[in-house]
């Protein structure tokens, strides 16, 4: 479970994962059937997902776009101007004054602050000052090992706390951040220049050095971390801009060194890992995927499996916890009554006791838009307590009548971002402007086709 006061409660969700029960990729758990790349043919798309994505409303777009103005407010509140650092985490019931930042939070809150002066939500000056003082400090007073990020660090010195490692998944999300300011901004010569040194600077071949199989991190105390991003997970993002890099490269051969499990649900079959939802979402919130495959997969079109399933096994368990429904489900790591949980499926991981999780389904928004948008206005709705200045809290359970009294900034992050994204595309359309993003996809041998 992860609190608020030590280290050990605040390690990555995938090191989490690592370290609780169920993780060979071997075996039956639940309703879920696991199957090896070596079985014979492809993902199936029969039978097909019960939805797929659809057009909005003008009701739905002007519900996202108050999503999006609420999640935004976190961006700009919970960050110190001076560093643009963002708080982790904030109790949206109090002044919050925790100092610890999250580097995934501030690479979320880069790419925020592109919507909102897209958007109009501020000023265009507000936003570029707020962006170049975020650069400016990355690069100048930031730590960094290899040119990579701690995973926490306080708000104002930037600083590493808790011990945290050097985080591999982090530091893509924050370069995925920086990579959508630099092609937003890129009539400011200062901010074109900031992002491309800071991500020149990190140094992907000393990840890579020993194997193919990247590490999730590395702390001064331990050197690399033991656990390695070795299957499908939201780890994409990292083998593709190091496959991106021109100083720096993965070797080409990286990007198939890691495993694509398939799993079937209900009929439908997909790649996946023993994970909740979000593994599905984080690299599809900058890199597009939509009409393109490598030798394996089309990745967008197995995102829409893999959310319908994990729709289908919410309603059934439904049969258990009653206040599932198509009109409201969605599990994925998240704060719970005991505190934070790593839990999802299918197959069924983790002590599920009716917890909903606002963001579980919002970062599907691209995915099976209809059935989702069902979900968040849902929420709104009808469980009020669970609506707040930052758009949704965390995690509820209206079972147990908990709701929780703060939100988290990756899950702010990925609501926002894919609002965005199935409302005009904006942050693939940006992002994917960068050479860097270009060249990783066909590095790792993207094709267009027609699905």
């Amino acid at each position: 479970m992860r609190k608020k006061n030590s280290f050990t409660d605040h390690l990555t969700r995938r090191d989490l994962l690592f370290q609780i029960g169920g993780l060979s990729l071997c075996g039956v758990l639940g309703q879920g059937k696991i199957f090896s790349l070596a079985d014979a043919g492809g993902l199936s798309t029969a039978p097909q997902p019960s939805a797929a994505p659809g057009v909005l409303s003008p009701d739905d777009d002007a519900f996202l776009d108050e999503l999006e103005k609420r999640n935004f407010q976190y961006f700009w509140e919970q960050a110190t101007p001076q560093t643009g650092l963002v708080r982790d985490r904030c109790n949206v019931l109090k002044n919050d004054n925790s100092v610890v930042a999250s580097i995934a939070a501030t690479g979320f809150g880069l790419t925020a602050l592109c919507i909102a002066d897209k958007r109009n939500f501020i000023p265009a000056a507000d936003a570029r000052d707020r962006v170049l003082a975020t650069l400016r400090f990355l690069w100048k007073k930031m730590p960094t090992h290899r040119g990579f990020f701690y995973h926490f660090a306080d708000i104002n010195s930037g600083e590493r706390v808790w011990d945290s490692e050097v985080s591999s998944v982090d530091t893509a999300i924050l370069l995925c951040g920086l990579l959508t300011c630099r092609r937003h901004f890129e009539g400011h010569s200062e901010i074109s220049l900031l992002a491309f040194e800071i991500f020149n600077r990190v140094d992907w071949s000393w990840l890579s050095e020993d194997t193919s199989l990247l590490p999730h991190g590395w702390t001064p105390e331990v050197g690399f971390l033991p656990y390695r991003w070795d299957y499908y997970s939201e780890m994409m993002m990292i083998y593709l801009l190091g496959l991106g890099s021109l100083p720096h490269p993965l070797p080409a051969d990286a990007w198939n060194a890691w495993k694509r499990t398939k799993f079937e649900y209900d009929g439908i079959r997909y790649i996946g890992s023993f994970a909740p939802l979000f593994v599905h979402q984080y690299s599809q919130a900058w890199f597009d995927f939509r009409g393109k495959r490598d030798q394996y997969a089309d990745y967008f079109r197995n995102s829409i499996l893999a959310t319908d399933a994990h729709r289908l096994f919410c309603l059934e368990l439904g049969k258990q916890f009653p206040n599932y429904s198509d009109d409201l489900w969605g599990i994925s790591a998240s704060d719970s009554q005991k505190g934070y949980v790593i839990w999802g499926g299918p197959p069924m991981m983790g002590p599920i006791d009716g917890t909903v999780v606002p963001s579980a389904s919002a970062g599907s928004l691209p995915f099976i838009t209809q059935p989702v948008m069902r979900v968040l206005r849902n929420i709104k709705d009808r469980y009020g307590r669970a609506w707040c200045r930052y758009g949704f809290v965390n995690a509820f359970n209206p079972l147990k009548d908990w709701y929780d009294t703060d939100t988290i900034g990756i899950d702010v992050g990925i609501t926002m971002l894919m609002a965005e994204n199935v409302r005009t595309g904006f942050v693939w359309n940006t992002f994917m402007k960068n050479q860097e993003a270009q060249r990783g996809m066909d590095r790792a041998g993207f094709k267009r086709y027609q699905p």
